[in-house]
């Protein structure tokens, strides 16, 4: 993992190289209308209140949680046990990047959701309201912070189940068994966020695994690409695989695409 000063310094270098965030000199017509709609999307949508209520309740909640973690994990100073308030703090998705999510979501609409890292729910939330219909698994390995989550898609009412909405459906235990497991019944995934494990093996295999259920309209994020150089050196092999027509760097988020209207691969580079 890299020291704040390394990321410090790492990101101030991805601000020089990247373009600029508001799409000028993209040439791409597909990233072009991702960076207008939904990457600068301003509009203060009535769910981001309602899940930024949740997460400042979670901000202010001492308990304590044992927890399991099989991966790198995504903080320093973890710990067996950890207060609900630091797990927010410290694990939990920012504003920014948790509510880009949901425009992503929101404008594509996808329809089978994978999330690999549930946390306390609250990105988790952020996904599932962006498309109630869908058809959306979230993977946790930790059986308290799970519990924590599943509290959370109560308050936020993303488990009421009618015509047009499917319940969240929360798996707990290790990724490298629970996601081969929800794969194997899914026909397609239309939509990923891995923010779990944060090495680079596990993530180039979670990458395969849901490789082999992508389609053209597929959208993958992944989070801390620039973690580490581990992360790094994943980040940069999965991009470069065949299947991938597209990838766009964040910096915090790594994004690719699978549209064969790619007849070239492009990568992008985008301060935001």
């Amino acid at each position: 993992m890299y020291s704040k000063f390394q990321l410090g310094l790492k990101y101030i270098r991805h601000c020089l190289s990247a373009s600029n965030g508001r799409g000028h000199g993209v040439h791409s017509p597909f990233v072009f209308d991702f960076i207008t709609r939904v990457l600068n999307d301003k509009n203060n949508y009535e769910d981001y209140e309602r899940v930024e209520i949740v997460r400042q309740k979670m901000l202010d909640d001492r308990t304590v949680l044992a927890v399991e973690d099989y991966g790198a994990g995504s903080s320093p100073g973890k710990s067996h046990h950890r207060s609900v308030a630091g797990i927010a703090r410290t694990a939990v998705k920012p504003k920014k990047y948790a509510q880009l999510l949901y425009r992503i979501v929101k404008y594509y609409q996808p329809n089978t959701l994978i999330e690999l890292g549930t946390s306390l729910g609250v990105t988790s939330s952020y996904l599932k309201l962006a498309n109630n219909s869908s058809n959306f698994y979230t993977l946790e390995g930790s059986p308290e912070i799970a519990e924590v989550a599943r509290k959370n898609f109560q308050t936020l009412e993303v488990n009421n189940s009618d015509d047009r909405q499917q319940p969240v459906k929360l798996i707990e235990g290790n990724f490298n068994y629970t996601l081969p497991a929800v794969l194997y019944h899914l026909g397609t995934v239309d939509f990923a966020f891995i923010d779990g494990n944060h090495r680079r093996q596990p993530a180039e295999d979670y990458f395969h695994w849901l490789l082999a259920k992508s389609n053209y309209y597929s959208i993958f994020v992944f989070d801390d690409i620039h973690w580490s150089r581990e992360m790094e050196q994943a980040w940069d092999n999965i991009k470069e695989h065949i299947a991938v027509r597209c990838s766009i760097d964040l910096f915090h988020f790594g994004i690719i695409f699978f549209r064969q209207e790619f007849k070239e691969k492009q990568h992008f580079r985008i301060r935001w």
